[in-house]
C-alpha cells in the first residue's frame, strides 16, 4: 500500500492525496514534478531510479472499501533538501541511462 507521503522531499510542498504534481520513485520517494524537473533531472537521489506520477487513490469507496478513508495518506513529513551539487555528480553518468534501464 502507497503511503502516499504529504510533501515533496526537497522543497516540502504540500502533495495532498489528490494531488497531480506529485512524483515518486519505485521506493517511494516524493517529490513535486517541479523538483523532478529542474532539480533532480529524472534521477532519485535516493536510489538513482527515476519518476513516475503516483497514483490518486480513491476518495470515496466505489468498492470493498478500497479507498482513502480507510486507507488514509500517509502524515510523516521526510523533508531532506538536495544538494544541488551534489546530486549533479552523482546523477550526471546516470541521467543518460532510461530510467527502465538503470
Amino acid at each position: 500500500m502507497l503511503e502516499l507521503r504529504p510533501t515533496c522531499e526537497h522543497c516540502n510542498k504540500a502533495l495532498p492525496p489528490d494531488s497531480t504534481e506529485a512524483r515518486i520513485c519505485s521506493f517511494e520517494c516524493t517529490f513535486c514534478a517541479t523538483c523532478v524537473d529542474d532539480v533532480l533531472g529524472d534521477v532519485c537521489p535516493n536510489c538513482g531510479g527515476g519518476f513516475s506520477p503516483r497514483p490518486i487513490r480513491p476518495s470515496n469507496n466505489l468498492k470493498d472499501d478500497n479507498y482513502l478513508g480507510k486507507y488514509p495518506a500517509g502524515t510523516q513529513v521526510r523533508h531532506r533538501p538536495v544538494d544541488a551539487a551534489a546530486h549533479a555528480a552523482f546523477a550526471a553518468p546516470i541521467k543518460k541511462i532510461p530510467p527502465a534501464k538503470r
